[in-house]
């Protein structure tokens, strides 16, 4: 499938508003930041924390959906360093588009780096079905889906 040039930022838009959204529904109350290190502010109303989430989206094309989200290493420490400065708990939000389904995983930062340490360079949140497994029983892995289906569309 060919996608557009701009692609890459119209998908970490999507994916921001979507986990934006998604917070809201549920009675966060919850602001995008245009912040380095974090890109949403959300009160958690059941635990009343304040939640720094950096969102991190990727678009698969078929055939690549169990690839592996890279996130750099500097990613998590200018995510540490926005926190502090708002004085919120550090949390990264995974979404990803493969295929017709849209997955979003919110999990603290420090629970996500004990299942994806920072390598040399980057962590990688690893998405092949044994991984999923393990997200899908892990209590500390906030996790929604979409199923998606295009109905009508242009033809080549």
């Amino acid at each position: 499938m060919a996608k557009s040039s701009r692609h890459s930022k119209i998908t970490g838009d999507f994916g921001e508003h979507l986990v934006l959204y998604w917070l809201s529904k549920y009675g966060f109350e919850c602001a995008s930041v245009n912040h380095t290190g974090i890109d949403l502010i959300a009160r958690n109303p059941h635990t009343k924390e304040v939640m720094g989430i950096s969102v991190k989206s990727r678009s698969r094309n078929k055939g690549k959906e169990e690839d592996s989200i890279t996130i750099d290493n500097d990613n998590f420490e200018k995510a540490e360093g926005a926190c502090k400065a708002f004085g919120c708990v550090p949390y990264m939000a995974i979404v990803v588009d493969a295929d017709k389904l849209v997955r979003a995983f919110i999990t603290p930062m420090s629970h996500f780096l004990k299942l994806s340490p920072m390598g040399r360079k980057s962590a990688n949140w690893k998405m092949r079905d044994k991984h999923l497994k393990e997200y899908y029983g892990d209590s500390a892995i906030k996790i929604f889906e979409m199923k998606t289906e295009t109905i009508s569309w242009w033809q080549k």
